[in-house]
């Protein structure tokens, strides 16, 4: 069986290609950073228009990689949400047209379900049930996993994700966009404890989390002590440990809560590398494992829908002729896969 997969949720266009037996044959991924630079963040409307650009290109680059004809595939997988709905729609309507031309399913993916799954593409993938730390730009939240779509979340950001957070505080800091990636090298020369951030919602019960706060607390940090390199690098390193140590306490609980060893990161800051270290420490401590994708599929990209399509494809999942795009999508209300 063969999917092509489509995502384009937000200010990434990405194709990929995915066979139950062979495994992941191409994936094509095209980046809108350059366009958005310039306003600090992204602009909806332009992403939307630079999806109608990329996608159909991308598609015939992947296809050619693979050695791919349309009567080859037996389904298509695209993102319905939760996204930019205007972004969602150009991968859905390219999507279903296509599935409708080549005579095969269309297959509405769960944008948050793709990223949960993109380490099952890795060589060793982790075995259900597990704990699912996912952490990129819009959510962040904490799931309890037991197979594909059998999800419970146990706590989610209330206000900024993780990914925000670090996204507005490099831009407090005069750090281009996307700042979170600057934000984390910089605080490679950062001084251990010369500043110390609140780690929310650490003092009370639950697995919500909270992360517009430390925004906050690091513009009164800089206003109060400048703004040059050492301080910036002093404020990173601060920020980012008050954000993983936090990520990591909640982990800790729902590791507690659910009585499970085995931790799932996954989205664009599971490529932080701070994070990856505190949380592999964690597993140890509790005699589990930790599992991540490789960094490129970390971000957003196709491989990730193309797996989570095959997966809903196979358990007879697909849509009818109608383009489904669903901005806000929670990832508990997804059906479980009978594998």
């Amino acid at each position: 069986m063969r999917v092509l997969g489509i995502e384009t949720s937000c200010d990434e266009t990405g194709v990929a290609i995915y066979d139950d037996e062979q495994g992941l044959l191409a994936h094509q991924l095209y980046s809108q950073i350059k366009l958005h630079a310039d306003y600090g963040g992204v602009v909806p409307e332009l992403a939307s228009r630079d999806h109608v650009k990329k996608t159909i290109p991308l598609i015939q680059k992947a296809m050619s990689d693979a050695n791919c004809r349309p009567e080859d595939f037996d389904g298509v997988a695209y993102t319905a949400g939760p996204g930019l709905v205007g972004a969602l729609l150009v991968g859905a309507t390219i999507g279903r047209s296509l599935a409708y031309a080549w005579g095969v399913p269309a297959v509405p993916v769960h944008h948050m379900e793709g990223h949960l799954l993109a380490p099952m593409l890795e060589d060793t993938p982790p075995a259900f049930p597990f704990i699912a730390v996912l952490v990129s730009g819009g959510h962040t939240m904490m799931v309890e996993v037991h197979s594909i779509g059998d999800y419970r979340i146990l706590g989610e950001s209330i206000d900024d994700a993780a990914g925000e957070a670090f996204d507005k505080t490099a831009k407090l800091m005069g750090l281009d966009y996307p700042g979170g990636p600057l934000l984390a090298k910089l605080a490679e020369k950062g001084t251990p404890g010369r500043f110390r951030f609140p780690r929310p919602m650490t003092d009370r019960p639950g697995l919500d989390m909270s992360f517009s706060g430390l925004k906050t607390f690091a513009a009164n940090t800089i206003a109060a002590n400048g703004n040059d390199e050492q301080t910036q690098a002093d404020i990173a390193y601060a920020f980012q440990e008050a954000v993983c140590d936090t990520l990591v306490i909640k982990c800790k609980r729902a590791l507690q809560q659910s009585g499970l060893k085995r931790i799932v990161i996954a989205g664009g800051v599971s490529a932080n590398q701070r994070l990856r270290q505190d949380l592999a420490e964690l597993a140890r401590k509790v005699g589990g494992d930790v599992y991540y994708p490789r960094t490129e599929f970390c971000t957003d990209n196709g491989a990730m829908i193309a797996y989570a399509g095959m997966q809903r494809l196979k358990n007879k999942e697909f849509s009818d002729l109608s383009v489904q795009a669903t901005p806000r999508w929670p990832i508990d209300q997804l059906n479980p896969v009978g594998l």
